[in-house]
């Protein structure tokens, strides 16, 4: 067991820090503030490698390896706490990557490249208002006819909407959907590569609003509604009745970057924390950090943050072996509890941080200027609900190490 990073892993992490220094930390806040990342740097991060980066270089991304993309989201978060930024870049590599392990390869050749230059946004379109988590039970329902496809149905809380939509030149997302009948389950569940505007068209009519949330600015979120949206048969994402196991192969290669997202800007947080108890000083002259309530409490933080960061980089370093190197000694579902793991552990360990250093802070970190608000609001999402439930990461965890039949009750 090898825990170090290459000399190239390391090369790699550090010219993504230099690039977040330079365009995105002197910007983070007033992003968050406007609530938009501009197109200009959108453009630029796609320049730079940072959108689909394991998309082989045939579509125009780098190949690089997962591990690697988790190094990158980390940094990103580090650079813009808030997680926006890291947030819309982590979309745009681990949604395309599915597209690119299942759509077919004039899918693949029509949206990665643009993807990849940051053109175009995807992502996953999977909740509906009646249960965020309950897959089974979605009510978006296809229906074939002479190989197109007429969709149905609301979706909420999705990302990208005014990307797609308004700001670039179009993209999409994964589109979970019945087809075949609308009963309760998993077995008449079919993906497509929904995309309602291509080259600044829309394709359809589609009924969208963007809400406005406490935290996160920059990216947006929102819902749309369709009402017999035509897909064509093409852009169906594995094989019909299927879509079941394709998103959850999905969400587990989204979670890993989640994970690392919230433990980038908890690093943020807690070197925040750690400057300020450095230089703090009370009651005649002493260091807030000489005290032990204060001392200690960090230490126990460093510690989750790391165990945190090392379930990230594990379930990383797995999904190379799956679908990289083609390990026989594995398959997707062997990634289901360490993805769990590093999906619980992230948010939790980085709502713990922001909590505790706020309280080193005090009444400072309740001021806008601190800038520390920013951050835990940021992960919140992710605590609360966001890719996954945090009791959706213990069912996952319980249910494939003691048995699905032991905890059915």
């Amino acid at each position: 067991m090898d825990f170090s990073l290459s000399r190239e892993d390391e090369l790699f992490k550090r010219n993504v820090a230099e690039f977040a220094k330079e365009y995105i930390e002197p910007r983070w806040v007033e992003i968050d503030e406007s609530g938009v990342i501009p197109t200009d740097l959108i453009r630029r991060m796609g320049e730079q490698g940072l959108l689909g980066m394991p998309i082989s270089e045939e579509y125009g991304g780098l190949g690089e390896t997962y591990l690697r993309t988790a190094l990158a989201i980390e940094e990103l978060a580090y650079h813009d706490p808030a997680v926006a930024i890291a947030v819309y870049v982590l979309l745009n590599n681990g949604w395309p990557y599915l597209l690119q392990l299942y759509a077919n390869d004039d899918v693949k050749a029509e949206v990665l490249p643009r993807v990849v230059k940051g053109e175009y946004f995807f992502g996953i379109a999977s909740t509906e208002a009646h249960g965020g988590s309950d897959v089974a039970g979605i009510k978006t329902f296809a229906e074939k006819g002479d190989g197109v496809w007429r969709v149905s149905g609301e979706k909420i809380y999705i990302s990208g909407v005014r990307e797609v939509l308004e700001q670039l030149d179009g993209g999409g997302w994964l589109l979970v959907s019945k087809t075949g009948s609308l009963d309760y389950g998993h077995r008449n569940i079919t993906t497509f590569a929904f995309l309602p505007r291509r080259n600044g068209e829309l394709l359809g009519e589609i009924d969208y609003t963007i809400f406005e949330e406490i935290g996160r600015g920059g990216l947006s979120t929102g819902g749309f509604k369709v009402e017999g949206f035509p897909i064509e048969d093409r852009y169906r994402v594995g094989e019909e009745g299927k879509g079941f196991y394709i998103l959850m192969e999905g969400f587990n290669i989204a979670r890993i970057l989640v994970a690392a997202a919230c433990v980038g800007s908890a690093r943020w947080a807690l070197d925040q924390g750690v400057e300020w108890i450095r230089n703090r000083r009370l009651f005649n002259g002493r260091r807030l950090s000489s005290f032990q309530g204060i001392y200690m409490r960090f230490s126990e933080l460093y510690a989750e943050l790391e165990a945190a960061r090392l379930f990230t980089l594990r379930a990383a370093w797995m999904v190379d072996r799956i679908y990289r190197e083609g390990d026989p000694t594995l398959n997707p579902k062997d990634l289901n509890i360490p993805v769990a793991l590093a999906k619980y552990k992230g948010p939790e360990t980085a709502a713990r941080i922001y909590e505790e250093v706020m309280k080193w802070m005090g009444a400072y970190s309740y001021m806008k200027e601190s800038n520390v608000y920013r951050g835990w609001l940021g992960i919140l999402s992710y605590l609360v609900g966001a890719e996954g439930g945090q009791n959706i990461m213990k069912i996952i965890i319980a249910r494939d190490y003691i048995g699905r039949e032991y905890i059915r009750g």
